[in-house]
């Protein structure tokens, strides 16, 4: 009598709208209700299984223990014993969910804090594959799962199964028709290749607009009437050969159009077996003739000078890597950027050309196997055998006469000048790099006031092993806190008293001893870690100038800041944050940057010192007198001190110009409200005409070298207590 009524129960989830089209959550809302109307006291929830994503997902659920279900493990790899049982007898009746064995890896975390004393778990499959399971669960325990009951939960299993495979049904329908159309739709040709017959069973219509073959006369053909084998034979066969031993292939090649026209295609070919069996390749393509003019075009522009028609710097680098022996010529325009500047960019072209043109008329006569323009106004030449030039002085001075011959630009006869480095392949091969050693030659080159020419030797092999071997030992001096600063006190000489420090880098060189700034600060710029080393001596001096000023030391910090580091960009953004870090008195920190490098971008110095000066941050121009400051310049930047150079203060008592130049500096700075700082001050007598002509400071051996932190400490003290006892005795004799 059961029987026939859960029939009748079984027939509403079979006629059911849901079911036939497909939609699984209603469709399992229907039976959960239909379960826990239909068997006494149960809870019935349809979980949902992907394999996947080793999860399960409860879509319906009802009856008096529906919250229970967030208990339920979400991974299914954590229930293998339970999801095999399912697998294999289909259903799990527990009259003890608790004990039952085959539950055991639910028991004591689902089933003992939910209250669930017995289940009947029914599995959802299709096929064999476990697609989810109908959990009939209740709060007490049974003696048996009758038979109507098992009958019931395992036919509204098998109503979901097919519900599942509808929608499944829909869904491959829908993606096959999405596929049609997308491939139809792309412009990327599409072509099926039936393996066994070997032929073409389908093409897209991209086929048509890539290749100009209809593509209803393709539909059928056998393969090898394409172009692809008709033109590209031999790599046809190959690529055939490879998809049938299951390879994916990739490639290019050019094909030609009924009318002649040529083409690039970039194909892909892979194999795939249906589902009956059969074996397709799937070729997929795509014309790639605009790409492959564009590269030849770029390959045409990449490898030459458009100005001058040689060849440029990544030709001749290829042309140059793995040359061992030879001669490598380095020409540079000196003063070009300066005759841009002056007669146009157009009259600066023609000089290249020019330039140019006599150095292929040289390298024609010489055979020289490469020629090239390196940069703006830099020219190099390979000359292959260098036991052809035995008075290579000689050579080399003719080359360079050649050059400077006049040439008439315009209306102006010009005579140019070059600097050529010269570097034996031989010499420098497999140590060091053949530019770089001709770039160290040709800077020693256009240091030479006659004949610019500077070849290669050992002595500057040398000097650049050893600067070579300075870089590398800074790396590890930057990694190793192998820096410290020293601090040369600064002296008032109207209050006669030390009033501030300047800090000085020294490096502890683990085999060279303390080495001074002059031994690796140039080095450090050219290699790019000067940023680096300047972070660090700025960071430094603000810890130091945190501490004294902690310790109630009135006392300012000189720091000096390369050109590098001044216009890197970061120093404003560097500087504030070490202020609001260590908390500085206004105006104590004082950075330094010399003449010459403040004047090279005055639009950008301009800004950066104005933004410096209104964090409270002194600025002095370092060694002046020595650049080219203008009085209009002074006045622009918000410059607080100026340090005159050295060189005029050591022969202030033998030299009459240096003294009006000194008193000329004093007079005008005084005239600017801008405080002076004397270097070098070694004698009494220099001393004396300094504060008599009121230059405000002073530094230099007279009072001390750079000193160690604790070395100036005790100094600035010993120094206080001098002129404490001073003043003593001062007031004692009034």
């Amino acid at each position: 009598m059961k029987r026939l009524q859960y029939q009748q129960i079984l027939a509403l989830v079979v006629n059911s709208s849901a079911k036939q089209r497909g939609d699984v959550v209603e469709t399992a809302e229907l039976v959960t209700q239909l379960l826990t109307e239909q068997l006494d006291g149960v809870t019935a929830t349809v979980w949902l299984f992907c394999h996947q994503t080793d999860s399960q997902t409860a879509v319906a659920s009802c009856g008096p223990l529906q919250s229970r279900v967030l208990q339920r493990p979400a991974s299914l790899q954590s229930l293998p014993h339970y999801l095999n049982e399912l697998k294999t007898h289909r259903h799990i009746d527990a009259c003890n969910s608790q004990i039952d064995p085959r539950l055991f890896e639910l028991s004591g975390n689902y089933f003992a804090p939910s209250k669930v004393l017995s289940s009947l778990d029914v599995a959802i499959r299709i096929n064999g594959q476990l697609e989810g399971v109908i959990c009939i669960e209740r709060s007490e325990l049974t003696e048996q799962w009758g038979e109507s009951e098992m009958y019931l939960v395992t036919e509204m299993a098998g109503q979901l199964a097919l519900t599942l495979a509808t929608k499944n049904h829909y869904q491959d329908e829908e993606r096959l028709s999405l596929f049609r159309c997308a491939t139809e739709q792309s412009r990327q040709l599409s072509m099926f290749i039936n393996l066994q017959t070997q032929t073409v069973e389908y093409v897209n219509q991209a086929f048509e607009q890539i290749t100009g073959r209809n593509r209803v006369d393709c539909i059928g053909v056998p393969m090898r009437e394409l172009a692809f084998f008709s033109q590209q034979n031999a790599l046809a066969e190959l690529t055939l050969t490879d998809i049938e031993r299951g390879q994916q292939v990739k490639g290019e090649t050019q094909l030609s159009r009924a009318d002649g026209t040529q083409y690039w295609l970039k194909y892909t070919v892979s194999q795939f077996t249906t589902n009956l069996g059969n074996q397709y390749a799937l070729v997929t393509a795509q014309e790639n003739s605009g790409e492959h003019h564009y590269k030849a075009h770029l390959e045409r522009l990449a490898w030459h000078c458009s100005l001058t028609g040689l060849n440029n710097r990544s030709h001749f680098n290829l042309a140059l890597e793995g040359c061992t022996k030879g001669l490598l010529f380095l020409i540079d325009i000196v003063g070009f950027k300066r005759f841009n500047d002056t007669y146009g960019h157009t009259n600066g072209d023609s000089l290249l050309v020019e330039i140019a043109r006599r150095l292929k008329h040289f390298a024609q006569i010489n055979q020289a196997w490469e020629i090239a323009r390196l940069g703006s106004d830099e020219f190099a030449i390979l000359l292959s055998d260098a036991s052809a030039f035995p008075d290579l002085q000689t050579f080399t001075t003719q080359l360079y006469r050649h050059l400077a011959m006049p040439v008439l630009i315009g209306r102006e006869r010009i005579e140019p000048k070059t600097a050529i480095a010269v570097v034996d392949l031989a010499a420098v091969a497999n140590v060091f790099a053949p530019l770089t050693c001709a770039d160290i030659a040709l800077q020693y080159a256009k240091k030479k006031k006659i004949m610019a020419i500077q070849i290669f030797n050992s002595t500057l092999l040398r000097a650049f092993k050893e600067d070579a071997q300075i870089e590398r030992d800074l790396h590890n001096a930057i990694r190793g806190r192998q820096f410290e600063l020293y601090y040369q006190p600064l002296r008032d000489l109207e209050q006669q008293s030390f009033t501030g420090a300047e800090a000085l880098i020294r490096w502890h060189h683990p085999q060279k001893g303390v080495l001074y700034p002059g031994a690796f600060i140039d080095i450090a710029e050219q290699s790019g870690m000067i940023n680096a080393i300047g972070s660090w001596v700025l960071e430094a001096a603000c810890r130091q100038l945190n501490i004294w000023q902690h310790q109630n030391a009135n006392l300012s910090l000189h720091v000096n800041v390369s050109a590098r580091q001044f216009f890197s960009g970061n120093l404003f953004e560097e500087v504030w944050q070490l202020l609001s870090r260590y908390q500085l008195k206004p105006k104590s920190l004082i950075l330094e940057i010399t003449e010459t490098e403040l004047m090279a971008d005055i639009e950008q110095t301009t800004l950066l010192c104005q933004q410096l000066a209104e964090l409270g941050v002194g600025l002095a121009i370092d060694d002046f007198g020595t650049g080219y400051s203008s009085m209009r310049y002074l006045k622009q930047f918000p410059i607080t001190k100026l340090k005159i150079d050295r060189s005029f203060i050591s022969d202030l008592t033998v030299s009459r110009e240096s003294r009006e130049i000194v008193s000329a500096i004093i007079a005008m700075a005084n005239a600017l409200n801008i405080s002076l700082t004397a270097e070098g001050v070694e004698t009494p007598e220099q001393e004396a005409f300094l504060a008599k002509s009121l230059c405000h400071q002073a530094q230099g051996y007279l009072y001390s070298p750079a000193l160690r932190e604790s070395d100036f400490a005790q100094f600035i003290h010993m120094a206080a207590q001098s002129a404490t006892v001073g003043n003593r005795l001062t007031a004692t004799v009034h």
